[in-house]
């Protein structure tokens, strides 16, 4: 049976892997083994991030709507409730950007949400 020589193609593995710890510090940048290892942890995070990332997001969008709804007299949950009673679908997302915007139309809504949580149903 022939000899296969791999040379090539463990200098391509290799390189890959020392092209994306391009930036790591000391020898994790320029030793296989220690960027391998790097690599392979920050894929491990990344990975789980891209999930916690999302539920930071819904906590930062809750604090700001929050925030704002305090200022008009209101409480999170309140609001909320208010304006689930009274039928509006915006999310948080939503509403957390008009928050913070100082936008108008969320002034208004916070007024629905007082009424409907109240029990007004005007």
């Amino acid at each position: 049976m022939a000899r296969v020589k791999r040379g090539t193609t463990v200098k391509q593995k290799h390189n890959k892997i020392l092209a994306r710890a391009k930036g790591y510090l000391g020898r994790h940048s320029t030793t296989y083994r220690a960027a391998r290892e790097k690599t392979e942890k920050a894929g491990q995070y990344a990975y789980r991030d891209r999930r916690v990332k999302k539920r930071e997001f819904r906590g930062l969008w809750i604090v700001r709507i929050n925030a704002a709804v305090r200022q008009n007299g209101l409480t999170y949950s309140q609001f909320m409730n208010g304006l689930k009673k009274a039928g509006v679908t915006l999310d948080r997302k939503v509403l957390a950007q008009m928050a913070y915007a100082g936008d108008e139309n969320f002034v208004k809504l916070v007024d629905t949400a007082k009424r409907f949580s109240a029990g007004d149903n005007k």
